[in-house]
């Protein structure tokens, strides 16, 4: 897989790159590989770059991506909409992360109560 940048326009308003280009492949890449190219190539984590589009054409071998690099995930995540599974994702993952809380602050209440009745 093979990435050609066309533009890179710097945006000072939203702190960030906004980069278009071209990628070679024998299918569709997936965001997940384009993630890893961009972070590689710009030396910056992946999750401070959203993806826009990846587009294709019929029988081509060549996609047009767009993606947003950010300078930080806080600034990203500040400006960026986030789609409806990255909202389920993130409320269970609260979800799961208060349930673990319940579960540690009832073991260490038992076995406080249980020591008193004795």
């Amino acid at each position: 897989m093979e990435l050609k940048i066309n533009e890179e326009r710097e945006n000072p308003l939203f702190d960030r790159k906004e980069v278009s280009g071209i990628v070679s492949s024998e299918k569709t890449p997936s965001r997940n590989e384009i993630l890893q190219i961009l972070s590689s190539k710009y030396s910056i984590p992946a999750e401070n770059i959203k993806i826009k589009k990846i587009t294709g054409k019929f029988g081509k071998k060549l996609f047009l991506i767009e993606a947003n690099i950010y300078s930080s995930k806080q600034r990203k995540d500040e400006i960026e909409l986030k789609k409806k599974k990255e909202k389920e994702a993130e409320s269970k993952a609260s979800e799961k992360i208060e349930a673990k809380k319940i579960e540690i602050e009832e073991t260490e209440v038992e076995p406080a109560e249980e020591g008193a009745s004795e």
